[in-house]
């Protein structure tokens, strides 16, 4: 069974993307996915946990509601297609990964193509490919049972707690305030993480 969500939720993602693409219908599928298991819970109970920074993440922020600002969106930059929802309420919940054959040769024969594209090497007679793929993929993507799709798994660590609001400390070498619990110390002086960065040399 192909993707459940209503067309208009779905032109509406797209729309605040900017554009349609395989990674983004990733995004609608695990989005699809948190509604389907926590019952489609929404507001400050819901959090998504993301391991990548890729077109999936504006899906999830969308159709979840799920945001930086609120603090129920939490990116880990591990570079992998993975999502973990939790209910914060029932303190619950599990996590997804995108099963790697999933693209098939469609997927192998797109990043070829992107990979020349990028080089230089590509061919005018080549070039259009690129976009034929990149619309079959996403075809393949959004007709898929949510289980072929994703490996599912129960959730690595527990609910994170919702954020808190910290003092501001002002860094000694800048003067800016920063949160306090992104501040280092260091010869005596607090300062902002890129000041520590400046005088914290480890070669």
């Amino acid at each position: 069974m192909g993707c459940s969500l209503e067309k208009d939720s779905i032109d509406k993602t797209i729309a605040f993307h900017g554009h349609q693409c395989p990674g983004l219908v990733i995004g609608i599928r695990a989005a699809e996915l948190a509604f389907k298991r926590l019952g489609g819970i929404e507001g400050k109970d819901l959090v998504a946990v993301v391991e990548t920074d890729m077109c999936g993440v504006d899906a999830i922020q969308f159709l979840t509601g799920c945001t930086f600002g609120k603090g129920n969106l939490i990116h880990k930059d591990y570079g992998k297609m993975a999502f973990s929802f939790y209910d914060r309420g029932k303190d619950m919940g599990f996590r997804i990964l995108l099963r790697s054959d999933v693209s098939g040769d469609l997927g192998s024969e797109l990043r070829g193509l992107m990979k020349k594209a990028e080089d230089g090497t590509i061919s005018e007679k080549e070039r259009p490919r690129i976009q034929i793929l990149r619309e079959k993929l996403q075809d393949r993507y959004m007709n898929l049972d949510l289980e072929e799709m994703f490996i599912v798994t129960e959730a690595i660590s527990a609910a994170p707690k919702p954020a808190r609001i910290l003092q501001s400390l002002r860094c000694e070498a800048c003067g800016e305030m920063a949160m306090e619990s992104r501040t280092r110390r260091f010869g005596g002086k607090t300062l902002c993480l890129p000041c520590f960065e400046k005088v914290e040399q480890k070669v």
